[in-house]
This record gives C-alpha cells, structure tokens and sequence, in this order.
C-alpha cells in the first residue's frame, strides 16, 4: 500500500479530533471517537477455522456475531493473552467501520482502555520513512501528547491488506460480515 492511498485523518476545522485512547503491549493508541459503539469486558470467543490469526474468532456483541480482531498482530506485536490470562484490565472496544462502502461491527481487543480526549493536527506527524518499527502503511499519524507517542492506526488499511499478517489468500475469511 502506498501513502497516497491512506486513510485520511479526519481532522476538524480547528484541527482537532476527538479520540478513544487505549493500550497495545504497552504502546497507546487512539481511534476516532464516531467509531466507537460500546467498549465492554471480554466476551467468550469462539474460534473460526481457516480465519486469519488477526481476526481468528468471533463474539455474540448484543445478539450479532461479529469478528474480534487482535490488532496486535498487524503491529508485529505477541498475541492478546488468552482470555484466562487476560487481566481485569482488558476491554472489547467495539467499532462500526466502513469497508469498501459497507459498515461493519468489529470488536478491538485492547490492554486497557484510558478515555476519550481531544488530539491536535499541530501536534502530529507523518510516521518516520526509517526507525519504526511498525508497518508505516498501517499508520495514519503519530501525536505527541507531554511525555509520550499516541498512534492514530489506519484501520481500512489493515483490514483491507493482502499482506497483513497471516491474512489468507481469500479475502472472504478475513472478516465475517
């Protein structure tokens, strides 16, 4: 995927944009808060043969079956631990996203989620070209927030990906709509 076909960060007029903010294996990331449905505890899961390791199950969110993705993977990051090692802190963030013009209910699994907050444009920044070390096709933008990096993650990208890892060659066993 090249950048000129990333998902554009959806900025305000006062170059603002209004965020969840939660943790992957110790990294905080930050999706748009329009997208969030509901965040809930962990859900039992069941498995789905021949499912990318990234989105390898699904949950009943509400009387829908929907996938559970483990972003972790497209970040080069271990597994979410199982649900028994799974600790107190651990949440489903449950998105609507729009695929190729369809909108899809994917839950998130995260390490803990922190809040919802404001971002500034003038504190972000393309990913680097050199020093990442995660996919920068995969990542919108990085903001400086006091002491740390907040990472804005270009979800249709990593869903639509063919070389996402463990995606299948069929596109069809990545997500279950």
């Amino acid at each position: 995927m090249t950048d000129s076909i990333k998902t554009p960060t959806p900025w305000d007029e006062q170059g603002e944009l209004e965020v969840l903010t939660f943790d992957l294996a110790g990294e905080t990331f930050a999706l748009e808060a329009v997208l969030v449905q509901e965040i809930v505890d962990l859900l039992p899961e069941t498995a789905v043969p021949g499912a990318t390791p990234m989105v390898g199950s699904v949950v009943n969110f509400r009387g829908k079956i929907i996938p559970l993705a483990d972003l972790r993977l497209a970040f080069g990051m271990p597994a979410a631990p199982k649900d028994r090692e799974a600790t107190v802190d651990s949440r489903i963030v449950v998105i609507e996203l729009d695929l190729d013009g369809e909108a899809l209910l994917v839950g998130l699994r995260t390490d803990r989620v922190h809040e919802v907050t404001t971002l500034c444009r003038r504190s972000s920044e393309e990913p680097p070209m050199l020093g990442m070390r995660w996919r920068r096709d995969f990542v919108r933008e990085l903001v400086r927030r006091e002491e740390s990096v907040v990472l804005l993650p270009d979800l249709p990208a990593i869903f639509r990906s063919p070389d996402a890892p463990g995606r299948p060659s069929d596109p069809h066993l990545t997500l279950v709509p």
